[in-house]
C-alpha cells in the first residue's frame, strides 16, 4: 500500500529569498554568510546566518505562528528552564512574495539527539524531567494560566480521532491494528487533566533536543507552545527512551496512569500522522516514527 498525502500549496524558499529578506529588512547582517541546514525538520526552512544566527522560515501555513509566539514568550520563559532554548532577536516581515512572518534567532551549538545515544540513558531521562517540571511550574505575572488565549490553548486529544483511525487503518499490516486501536480507545476514554492549566512544550520529541559532547544541552522549536493538559510533552519518551529510561522518565515527572495513558496517546496520533505523510519520501522519519509508534505500544 502506497503511504502519502497531498502536500499543501507551500511557497518556494530558496538562498536566494532567504539573502533578499535579511538584507532588506536586517541590513546590519546583510554581509554575513548564509548556509542552509539540512535537515531541517517539516515546519521550516533553516539557514544559518554567519556564525551567531538562524534564519526560520515556514514551510506551511501551519507554522506561522511560531515567529511571534517565540519573540514573545522565550524570553520569559529561558530564565526559568534548566536547558537552553531558543533566543529570538527579530521578526521578519512577508515579502518578494514569501506570504508569511519569519524569524532571525541565536544560533545554539548541538547535535540533533538521537535514540542511539541516549535512549538508555537514566539521567538525560531525569534531566528532561526537571526541564518539563520547570515549565510546568512557569507562572508569569499577570497572566492568567485559566484564561489563556487561543494562540496558546492546548487542542483536546479528541481532536485528533478521525485523522489517527483513519491513519491506523492506512497502516494496517505495517503494525498491530488491534493494538493501536486499543491503545487510541484507552487514551480517549483516559480521565482528562482535573489540575490546573500548566505550560507545555507541545512537539517534544528527539528532533528537538540538542546535545553537546553527548550531553542534552538545549531544546528547540517552541511552535507547539501551549498551557493545558501537559500529556502531550510525554512523547518524548517514546521517541528517545528505551523502557528503563522511561521508568526513571516517569518517576521523576510524577505522572499518574490517566496522564501516562494519554501521553500514548499523543504519541500514537502524532507518530502516524509524520508516518503516513513522510515515511515513504523520507527513510529517517520512517525509523524516527516506526521506534515512536511500536514504543508507544509497549507502554
Amino acid at each position: 500500500m502506497a503511504i502519502g498525502r497531498t502536500a499543501d500549496p507551500r511557497p518556494a524558499i530558496d538562498a536566494a529569498l532567504a539573502r533578499r529578506l535579511v538584507d532588506t529588512q536586517f541590513p546590519q547582517w546583510a554581509e554575513l554568510p548564509l548556509e542552509l541546514l539540512d535537515p531541517a525538520g517539516s515546519d521550516h526552512v533553516i539557514y544559518r546566518l554567519g556564525e551567531d544566527l538562524s534564519v526560520r522560515l515556514p514551510r506551511h501555513a501551519g507554522a506561522i505562528g511560531q515567529a511571534m509566539k517565540e519573540f514573545e514568550w522565550l524570553p520569559r520563559l529561558a530564565p526559568h528552564l534548566p536547558l537552553a532554548i531558543p533566543a529570538p532577536v527579530g521578526v521578519g516581515e512577508p515579502d518578494f512574495d514569501y506570504p508569511w512572518p519569519w524569524a532571525v534567532s541565536r544560533w545554539l551549538d548541538g547535535e540533533v539527539a538521537t535514540a542511539e545515544a541516549l535512549a538508555d540513558s537514566s539521567p538525560a531521562a531525569v534531566q528532561l524531567a526537571e526541564f518539563l517540571t520547570a515549565l510546568q511550574e512557569f507562572v508569569p505575572e499577570d497572566f492568567p494560566l485559566e484564561n489563556a488565549r487561543e494562540d496558546l490553548t492546548g487542542r483536546p486529544l479528541a481532536d485528533r480521532d478521525r485523522a489517527t483511525r483513519a491513519a491506523i487503518a492506512e497502516v494496517d499490516g505495517t503494525f498491530d491494528t488491534a493494538a493501536m486501536t486499543a491503545l487510541w480507545d484507552a487514551a480517549l476514554n483516559a480521565p482528562g487533566w482535573d489540575r490546573p492549566p500548566v505550560w507545555f512544550h507541545g512537539d517534544f520529541h528527539t528532533g528537538n533536543l540538542l546535545t553537546v559532547d553527548g550531553r542534552l544541552s538545549a531544546v528547540i522549536d517552541f511552535g507547539g507552545l501551549g498551557i493545558g493538559d501537559p500529556a502531550c510533552d510525554l512523547t518524548i519518551a517514546f521517541t528517545l527512551m528505551s523502557a528503563g529510561s522511561r521508568a526513571a522518565f516517569r518517576t521523576a515527572l510524577g505522572v499518574d496512569d490517566a496522564t501516562w495513558t494519554r501521553g500514548r496517546g499523543w504519541a500514537l496520533a502524532t507518530g502516524l500522522n509524520a508516518y503516513t505523510s513522510y515515511a515513504a519520501v523520507n527513510p529517517r522519519v520512517a525509523a524516527q516514527t516506526t521506534r515512536q509508534i511500536t514504543e508507544a505500544l509497549i507502554g
